[in-house]
This record gives C-alpha cells, sequence and structure tokens, in this order.
C-alpha cells in the first residue's frame, strides 16, 4: 500500500502528541497517511501494552489513517541495529512515502532521539538495491527512498525549520490524544507521571499557541528538516 506520508513514532500516542494536527490537516487535503510505532509502549508507568492497543484503534479512528502497524521493537532497550535497521526498510518499501516524518533527533526520552536515529538512517539504506527485503507475503520489495524526511519537535524545545498550520484540526488532535487514557489528562488513583496530569494538556496547547504565533496563525506544529527545503510558487505560503 503506497501512501503519501509515512509517519513513525517510538510509542504509541508520539504521532498523536506531536504531529497529529499535521496528520489530520494532511488527511482533510486528501493526502494518504500511515504511522508505524516502534514499540508498544509496555514500559510506561500507567497502562499496559494491551491497553494502549486498544487506545491506539480509537486513535487511529479520529486521525483518519490509512493503515497503522507496530514493529514491536523493545520499550526502552531497542538498538540500532541490523535487525532493527531491517524492520523500518521493509515498512519504508511496504508504504513507499514521499514524505516521512519520524521523531526528534534530541529529547527528554531516550527512545526519541534513538528512533530518530534509527529511522534516519533507515531511510537511506532503504534506497540501497542490494539491501533484500520480503513483504509479510514473501514476495520481494522495491528499493525505496522518501523525497524528505522531516523530524516532528517533542518535549524538549528545539528551533523549527518550518511550522505546519494547524488552527483548524487542534482540537480532533487533541481528541486523539484523550484517547490514551491512560496516560494521559488522567483522573484515577494511578500513579502520577509527567504526562498524566491536566496540566501537560495545556503544555501542548501552549507549545501549539508559540509555533502558530511564530506563523500568525492560531496553532502550530513544528518540524526539523535534514536538508534544505525548495518552493515553486509563493501561493502555498502562510502569511
Amino acid at each position: 500500500m503506497k501512501v503519501d506520508i509515512l509517519v513513525f513514532g517510538a510509542h504509541p500516542d508520539d504521532a498523536e502528541l506531536c504531529c497529529g494536527g499535521t496528520i489530520l490537516a494532511a488527511v482533510k487535503q486528501g493526502k494518504s497517511v500511515a504511522v508505524v510505532d516502534l514499540t508498544r509502549g509496555e514500559l510506561g508507568t500507567r497502562g499496559t501494552a494491551e491497553t494502549r492497543d486498544n487506545e491506539t484503534v480509537t486513535a487511529t479512528k479520529i486521525l483518519g489513517l490509512s493503515a497503522r502497524e507496530n514493529l514491536q521493537m523493545r520499550d526502552g532497550f531497542f538498538q540500532i541495529n541490523e535487525a532493527n535497521l531491517l524492520k523500518v526498510i521493509v515498512a519504508i518499501r511496504k508504504y513507499q512515502p514521499e514524505i516521512l516524518l519520524c521523531t526528534s533527533p534530541e529529547d527528554r526520552h531516550p527512545d526519541h532521539g534513538r528512533a530518530s536515529k534509527l529511522v534516519k538512517e533507515a531511510a537511506f539504506l532503504s534506497g540501497l538495491i542490494k539491501i533484500e527485503t520480503v513483504d509479510g507475503n514473501g514476495q520481494s520489495q522495491a528499493a525505496w527512498r522518501p523525497k524528505q524526511v522531516f523530524h516532528y519537535i517533542q518535549d524538549n524545545y528545539l528551533e523549527p525549520d518550518f511550522i505546519f498550520d494547524i488552527s483548524e484540526t487542534f482540537d480532533d488532535k487533541i481528541k486523539a490524544l484523550l484517547s490514551y487514557e491512560t496516560q494521559f489528562n488522567a483522573t484515577d488513583d494511578g500513579p502520577k507521571t509527567y504526562i498524566s496530569s491536566p496540566e501537560f494538556i495545556k503544555f501542548v496547547e501552549a507549545r501549539a499557541l508559540i509555533f502558530g504565533k511564530r506563523i500568525g496563525v492560531k496553532y502550530g506544529e513544528g518540524f526539523i528538516s535534514d536538508k534544505a527545503l525548495g518552493i515553486s510558487s509563493f501561493n502555498n505560503l502562510v502569511l
């Protein structure tokens, strides 16, 4: 299944939290989007891998994704090695995206920076014809390299190379995020975490407001590009 945009997250909810508004906007614009989560988030203080699986199903419907899958790497312990690179390469070749979105190059959570390096390296290797892979049906895959790799900005503030206007999709982004009931805005008596308090959702909105203000809109999401961006028309600039 070829898609326009392929999004990688280290954990279920990374995509919703950091680029959910962009995904929703792209889908509304007629783009096909798939998400690949590297782990099931099984080391999270709250919830379990199984509850995260169920929450992901709900969030996926809200986002309007064309496909979503989980590579079931070890949360907290996955490494940049041949086995994991090949898993990511298989996914890239399966979905053949023009644009690839992945985790932040550096962040508070070590999985995020490591996932960024893993996916970036795999995106390059995926274009080498001498690396042979097969899909889930045992069929050989053609080499494929995305035209652009963009990193969404996560907890740490990093200077964005561009900001995507999510003013019209911010509310649905929050709905998708709150599908992860064990993780965000929790009201039960379970353990309290950095992301489970109501204040964290306020931080998410504040970050979106800050990015939005930078480009003169209400809400935005920031991205870092691995290479210079080119334009062929001024018509699509946010002015």
